[in-house]
């Protein structure tokens, strides 16, 4: 039997190590020409769906290595992006998307404490994380707020796992409703800048519905990110808990100086901006690769750990988040 598992593992982790390469070689595949439109099959969804395929029937094969390159590829890959964006116009969107995150940050707190604490009686660190989780940047805010918090490991498993599924199915339907209800490409891209979690899935989904949707979206994001700062302060206040390090995103500060480096240095000559797009164009490959690493990490036990209450507060928490937003683009846009 222990043989029969080991051979399991080991058959598991070269599918895994297959499907990986299987990608890679379809991404390189761009670059040579008459070959570029079998990497057009690539796409964020894809590889989503083939690490989420992978994870439900073999689970994770190589857990620890999923999860780190899976952080950094996707932090490399927003950088990267900086490099197809001009700041000027970033930073009108980032202006005009302000008020937006100011009252979805807020509100988002508001809800989740009331559907978690008072109607699901969700524990308190919990509860709190899934709520922070959803009114930042997912699994970033749940990583800064915790220790200040001072959540366990448990907690910070579920809150997580919450999250993750939540964002998973995002990359799926967004683009979808998005097309369904004619949205352009700005207000898609404020839409699901607010209503989707994680960086990756804002991104990913930005970039299947397409390149405006995609700057609005990622440059919204994070400026979204940086609160959590405040959102920590507020956090140590509130629970009376010590003052610790608050770890901000070193990615966001280069991605803001890869767009000033773009707008005012390479996007001033020809082959500077030939530069800038073969950046730009290999950060969207990695960041697809990142996409299938998210996917590999969504495993049975990941959904078992996560319960039915946080699951449904995480759902209907989203579910009101999403809908809000779209009224308030519409009616006010």
């Amino acid at each position: 039997m222990a043989s029969l598992t080991q051979s399991l593992q080991k058959m598991n982790k070269t599918i895994y190590v297959a499907l990986l390469i299987l990608l890679c070689v379809f991404m390189l595949l761009d670059y040579i020409p008459g070959c570029s439109f079998l990497f057009a099959w690539v796409t964020p969804p894809v590889a989503l769906f083939l690490g989420l395929a992978f994870a439900l029937l073999c689970g994770q094969a190589h857990p620890k290595f999923n999860k780190k390159l899976s952080k950094y590829l996707l932090q490399y890959s927003v950088v990267g992006l900086g490099f197809g964006m001009n700041i000027e116009a970033a930073l009108a969107s980032g202006k005009e998307g302000m008020k937006f995150t100011i009252l979805s940050v807020v509100g988002t707190m508001l809800i989740g404490w009331f559907i978690g604490r008072k109607l699901l009686k969700v524990d308190r660190d919990t509860s709190y994380l899934i709520s922070s989780g959803t009114a930042i940047c997912g699994g970033s805010a749940i990583a800064a707020v915790g220790p200040v918090l001072k959540a366990n490991d448990s907690e910070m498993s579920v809150a997580l796992g919450t999250i993750f599924i939540l964002n998973a199915l995002a990359l799926f339907i967004f683009p979808i409703i998005g097309h369904a209800l004619d949205m352009s490409q700005y207000e898609f891209g404020t839409w699901a800048a607010i209503a989707i979690h994680d960086t990756s899935s804002v991104v990913g989904a930005g970039q299947a519905y397409g390149e405006e949707a995609l700057h609005v979206a990622t440059t919204i994001k994070l400026t979204r990110a940086l609160w959590i700062i405040p959102l920590a302060f507020a956090t140590s206040f509130i629970f009376k808990s010590k003052g610790q390090k608050v770890s901000i995103p070193w990615f966001i500060f280069f991605f803001v100086l890869a767009m000033v480096v773009n707008t005012y240095l390479l996007g001033t000559t020809e082959a500077g901006l030939q530069i800038g797009n073969a950046i730009n164009g290999f950060a969207r490959k990695t960041l697809t690769i990142t996409l299938f690493f998210i996917g590999a990490s969504l495993s049975r036990d990941v959904l078992k750990a996560v319960g039915l209450k946080p699951l449904v507060q995480g759902v209907a928490l989203w579910i009101i988040i999403s809908c809000s937003t779209l009224a308030y683009i519409y009616w006010f846009n």
